[in-house]
């Protein structure tokens, strides 16, 4: 693609996950991920139902009047967005491929910390993390992520979840909030995530595609895997290679809820057809 369809495609996605982060993400956003703990703000006279333990007995005994401490929420927190850039994310068979929707996705989450004045950063991985971009506040920085969400093109295609997990928790030591945005199509990960879990707040976006959840009958088919790039021809109208195939959908699906699930993370599935918008706010509301 070139650079100036590049730029037209980034400013179209900035336009509409910027007015999607604005009018509906925004607070729910807010109210979803708390601040890390209190700071002191001020002291003020004590009013009827406050807590006693707030009093401030040094002011209060200089005044010869109650007065108490008030506390307000540490809203600084850093949102990290793990992005599945492996070969099988442009995979699509209708009107866009998963990685477009993942692309959204994150767009509109930058923009909704961004909002918070939360800092945002991006792990782009495969089988290798590919590309690193520290957390920092700021809408020239979140611009710079949705351009590189839009142009960045990796080295390698296969998957590897849990080194991208590994190489998260060992980069960002204090607290963050994580969204890993993947059709999780990759090798057991449950052991790393349940470390990681335990340190931040991680939910998992599941991004797939219809057609994986089962073969269409179209006879002698010839197939490229996206991220060994092996040609083989399956015979599509055995219905012992059909089953097979829907059972590898399931495994991968099943895998994915129980893995965040018991790891106390949470879970989004988004089909590539559904509205994306809709799934964040309902999860949104329910955590």
């Amino acid at each position: 693609m070139r650079t100036k369809e590049l730029l037209k495609k980034a400013r179209v996605i900035e336009i509409k996950t910027r007015r999607l982060s604005e009018n509906m993400f925004g607070g729910e956003y807010h109210s979803t991920f708390k601040g890390q703990g209190m700071t002191f703000s001020e002291v003020r006279r004590y009013q009827f139902g406050d807590d006693v333990r707030d009093i401030d007995w040094n002011v209060t005994a200089r005044y010869s009047e109650p007065y108490v401490k008030v506390f307000e929420e540490e809203r600084e927190l850093t949102l990290m967005l793990l992005i599945d850039c492996s070969g099988s994310q442009f995979f699509g068979t209708k009107l866009q491929y998963k990685h477009d929707v993942a692309t959204e996705i994150a767009a509109t989450l930058a923009f909704s910390a961004l909002k918070n004045n939360d800092k945002v950063g991006v792990i782009f991985f495969s089988d290798r993390i590919e590309h690193f971009i520290p957390p920092k506040k700021g809408k020239t920085h979140v611009l710079r992520i949705i351009r590189d969400l839009v142009n960045f093109t990796p080295v390698n295609v296969e998957t590897n979840i849990s080194m991208a997990l590994q190489y998260f928790t060992n980069i960002i030591k204090k607290q963050a909030i994580a969204f890993v945005i993947s059709d999780f199509m990759a090798p057991p990960y449950q052991d790393t995530l349940k470390i990681v879990a335990k340190k931040h707040d991680v939910t998992g976006i599941r991004i797939y595609d219809d057609r994986e959840k089962e073969l269409p009958n179209l006879g002698m088919v010839h197939f490229k895997d996206l991220e060994t790039s092996h040609y083989k021809t399956v015979n599509t109208a055995s219905k012992k290679i059909r089953k097979k195939y829907a059972a590898y959908y399931l495994e991968n699906k099943d895998y994915f809820e129980n893995a965040f699930t018991k790891s106390g993370a949470g879970v989004v599935n988004c089909s590539v057809e559904e509205s994306y918008v809709k799934k964040l706010l309902a999860y949104f509301k329910q955590k």
